[in-house]
This record gives structure tokens, C-alpha cells and sequence, in this order.
């Protein structure tokens, strides 16, 4: 019993000193929170590209299961490419740069274009989410993957968050098969 009361007293501490903090701090706009979802994939991705050696990066796994699968260097583009488009679709406007077919520009075959690329998509992202706010947030735009369907500004944003996580998992794997720990499991 003294055991839980000591436990419900922490418990309430915390609650206590969470709601305080919670009354203290500056709420965050629509804006901020999707720069940061933004922020969050671009602090694990663009680390984890640059990890992976330049004479690495036609890798793809070929035992069991892994027929016709993206290149580690198909991964890197595909992800940009899909930022780039999907940044366009909610500034409505066209990509500022060649995005090529869904693994990327071929013409972008060595590493540090491919990273520029890459670091390049995700800064479009910042800037497309910041034209992000209350106002507009659910207003319908017009898909920028060809869909004859609206989708909204939220929609296009969230899948800026979930979609390099998707192939960071991949590309995980790979930095692996290759006896590379992937720069988020260092620190």
C-alpha cells in the first residue's frame, strides 16, 4: 500500500508539472508542427544517404526475396523526387527541378548529385510547408501525382513525414547487409 501511495504521489507531481509547463509554453502553429515532422524524417534520411560509400550506392540486395528491388542510390532519388513533387502539389505550382521517372533523374548518378538532390527536396519541403497555415490547411488542391481527385495541403504534408521513413527503413537494411551502422543507431 505504501508502495502505490508513493506512486500515485509521483504520478501526480508529474501530472502537476506537466500541466504547469503545459500552460507556460507558447502553442505551436499548424506551420511549426509540420516543419518539424518535416525536420524529424530530414534529421534520420539525408545522414543515413550520406553514410552509405559513393561505390555502395548501386547496391541491392539479391538473396531471398529481393527481386527487382530499388538500388540504395534508387531509394535516395525516388524519396527526393517524391518530396519534390509532392512540395509542388501543395505550393500548386510545377517542381523547380527535374524529378525524371519515380526513382529519380537518371542523368543523377553520383553521389554528392544525388545528395544534392536530396538536401535539395527537403529544403522545397520546408518551404512548402510553410505556406502551410489554418487557413488553407484542409482548402482541396489538385493532386500532383496525375490523380483525378483534390487532395488537401494536411494530406500532401503528411506524406512528406511518412513517406522517406518508409524507404529510411530500406535503406537501414541496406547500410546493414553492407556492415554500416546507420548514423541514428551511433549516437
Amino acid at each position: 500500500m505504501k508502495k502505490l501511495s508513493v506512486a500515485l504521489f509521483l504520478l501526480s507531481c508529474w501530472v502537476a508539472a506537466w500541466g504547469q509547463a503545459a500552460k507556460t509554453e507558447t502553442p505551436q502553429t499548424v506551420t511549426q508542427v509540420l516543419d518539424r515532422s518535416v525536420s524529424n524524417v530530414e534529421h534520420d534520411f539525408v545522414p543515413a544517404a550520406d553514410a552509405m560509400p559513393e561505390d555502395k550506392y548501386s547496391f541491392a540486395p539479391t538473396n531471398g526475396e529481393f527481386k527487382s528491388v530499388r538500388t540504395f542510390a534508387q531509394q535516395v532519388k525516388h524519396v527526393a523526387a517524391t518530396n519534390y513533387m509532392v512540395a509542388a502539389g501543395i505550393l500548386g505550382e510545377k517542381p523547380p527541378v527535374e524529378v525524371g521517372s519515380e526513382n529519380g533523374p537518371d542523368s543523377l548518378t553520383s553521389k554528392a548529385d544525388i545528395l544534392k538532390f536530396l538536401k535539395g527536396s527537403f529544403a522545397y519541403a520546408h518551404k512548402a510547408v510553410a505556406s502551410i497555415d489554418e487557413k488553407n490547411l484542409v482548402a482541396p488542391v489538385k493532386d500532383p501525382f496525375g490523380e483525378q481527385r483534390s487532395v488537401t495541403r494536411l494530406g500532401l504534408a503528411l506524406v512528406l513525414a511518412w513517406h522517406p521513413f518508409d524507404h529510411y527503413g530500406q535503406m537501414v537494411e541496406y547500410l546493414r547487409m553492407n556492415a554500416i551502422i546507420p548514423p541514428a543507431s551511433r549516437q
